[in-house]
This record gives C-alpha cells, structure tokens and sequence, in this order.
C-alpha cells in the first residue's frame, strides 16, 4: 500500500473514530435532555429519546457554526494539528467518557474532548502552541454556564411560584406537564446544536491538516455537517440510563414545574453560548439548572453530596483525559 493509501485509510479511520465519540456524546449527555422529563413523569424514556433525538438533529437548520471554528481553529494552533493529535484528543476524551458513564457521573463530553485535545498538543509541541484567548473562554465557562444555569433556572423558579401562587397543586401541575415539552424541546435544541458542532469541529480540523479540506473554507464539507448531527442524535436514542438516574432524582425530586425551569433556564443558556461561539458543557447546564430550582424549595432539599462528586468530575475531566491524550498520541506516533 502506498503512502498516499495509507494516509487516506487513516484520515478515513480518524473521522469513523471522531463519529463513534459524537455518537458516545449523544449516549453520554442524553441524560441532560430527558433526565428531568422522565423523571417527573411526562414521558415514557423511549418517547423521551426520540423526543429529545429529533430536536439534536432539527439544531442543523437553526445555528450558525459558530462553535465549530472555535474548535477547530481557537484552541489549538493549526499548523499543530495532525492525524496523530486527532487520534490521542479522541481517545482521551472517549476513555474519560466510558468511565463516568460506567459510574454513572454526569460529566462533560465536551471539556473531555478539548482536554483531549490539549493534552495530545502539548505532547507534541508544548504550550506554545495553545491558543489562550480560545482556551481561556473555555475553561471559563465551566464555572460560568452551572452558574448560569443555577441563576437562570432558580429565577425562573421564583416566577413561575409567583405568577402561580393562587392555583392549585393540581392546575400547576397540569400547565407545566404541557410546559415541559416545550422546555425540554429547546434544551435537546441547545444540546444538539452545541455539542454536534464540537465533533464537526475536530473533523474539520482533521481535513485541513492532511489537505482534504480547505484552510479559507467558510464551512466544513457539508458531509460532516450530517454526519455528527446524525451521529448526535442516534446517540441520544440509545440515552445513558445511568446517568439519566442521578441527573433526574439523585440531586433533587423535580416535579414538572421545576423541570420547566429547569430546562428552559439550560436552554437559554446553551442557546446564548452557541450563538456566541462558546463550547459549553450541557451537563454542566443542566445540572447548574437543576440545583438552583431545588435550592428555591429548601437548602436541605438539593443532595449536595451528589452535587459535589459531579463538580470533583468536572474537575478532574480536562486533566485526566488530557494524561490519556498525550499518552495515546506517543503511543500513535509507533504506529502511523
């Protein structure tokens, strides 16, 4: 086989790698869409993940790809990038994934691919070739979008209680069970259309560094567009009922009013850092959400025990899936 055959089998290899961890994205995170509508009861699970399936593929006709030139042009120097970078950011990232999923941590696929990313970059070339302004915004908002969340989610919360307070428990209920399909519609919007757009973004760098794809190209081939927001989507179908288990009830019991806000405070949230080009962590969102809506009943009535295992994972996720990263791109650079 020439040189030229082989590099195409492993830029072909590269991209089937980068959809299986976008399909992993949409197992990984469907808990952020359908955790607090299932678990205040107004679907079924397998209603809830071709619910929340059909409005991650739905994003690719409403945001512009923002997110995806951050990732792919505002992390990392581009000159940097090559097969061998690409292969150890996803397997840092698809290794971390595994293992939160396997005990059942909801943590961020999104910040496990950038600390994929980083670490397979300074294994190469060192911090140099980091790009501060991209990163830096970043790694911000793992602290700014839970607070958002949390801020946006627990207002909502206390306007609703108040706009509410003369009906009864049960005319409440009632209007926010309809309510909840409109909320957990916009946050799989918001899901899809940020977390797609990550994939898209590390297949388009991928294109550029081996010279299937165009530097001053506008967009990426309309190919990869479809592709990770199929692969998103199918994902969600499959849903990641462990985590789904600790982001519905383990952190507070929702009832459908406190799923609405909940979700519709992750909404807006993921919609405004989409738009801005920001790749947040939708777990981080959602759960940020979620603690400020039970925070409003009582202090008492959020486990913060639970709480503060899913903030040590956020923590950790850039870090240790940076450490497989760089020790999978030496391991990759034996091989192609």
């Amino acid at each position: 086989m020439s040189s030229v055959q082989l590099g195409f089998w492993v830029v072909a290899m590269l991209v089937a790698l980068a959809i299986a961890f976008d399909f992993m994205n949409g197992f990984h995170d469907a808990a952020n869409s359908i955790a607090t509508v299932v678990s205040t009861g107004v679907l079924k699970p397998q209603q809830a993940v071709v619910f929340a399936a059909f409005f991650n593929f739905v994003a690719i006709f409403v945001f512009h790809l923002s997110v995806a030139a951050t990732i792919g042009k505002g992390i990392v120097e581009p000159g940097v990038v090559d097969p061998n970078v690409v292969f150890g950011a996803l397997v840092g990232a698809i290794a971390w994934n595994v293992a939160t999923w396997w005990f059942g941590i909801p943590s961020s696929s999104s910040h496990a691919l950038i600390g994929g990313l980083v670490g397979a970059t300074l294994a190469k070339a060192g911090p140099s070739a980091l790009i501060g302004a991209g990163l830096g915004k970043t790694v911000a908002f793992i602290v700014v979008s839970p607070l958002l969340g949390f801020l946006l989610g627990s207002v909502m919360m206390v306007v609703v209680a108040h706009l509410f307070r003369s009906r009864s428990p049960l005319r409440v209920d009632r209007v926010f069970r309809r309510g909840q399909l409109i909320s957990a519609a916009a946050y799989s919007l918001g899901h899809g259309g940020n977390d797609a757009q990550k994939t898209i973004g590390i297949i388009w760098m991928l294109l550029v560094a081996t010279g299937y794809a165009q530097a001053g190209d506008s967009t990426p081939p309309w190919w990869v567009i479809w592709s990770c927001y199929l692969a998103i989507a199918a994902g969600t179908m499959f849903g990641g009922w462990r985590i789904v288990k600790t982001m519905g009830q383990k952190i507070t019991k929702l009832k459908p009013v406190g799923g609405f806000c909940a979700e519709t405070g992750g909404a807006l949230t993921l919609f405004g850092a989409t738009l801005l080009g920001i790749p947040v962590s939708t777990t981080h969102t959602i759960t940020g959400a979620i603690v400020g809506v039970g925070s409003t009943q009582r202090m008492s009535a959020v486990r913060w025990g639970v709480a503060g295992t899913i903030v040590w994972a956020w923590i950790l996720t850039i870090p240790a899936s940076a450490l497989i990263a760089a020790v999978f791109y030496g391991l990759s650079r034996r091989v192609f």
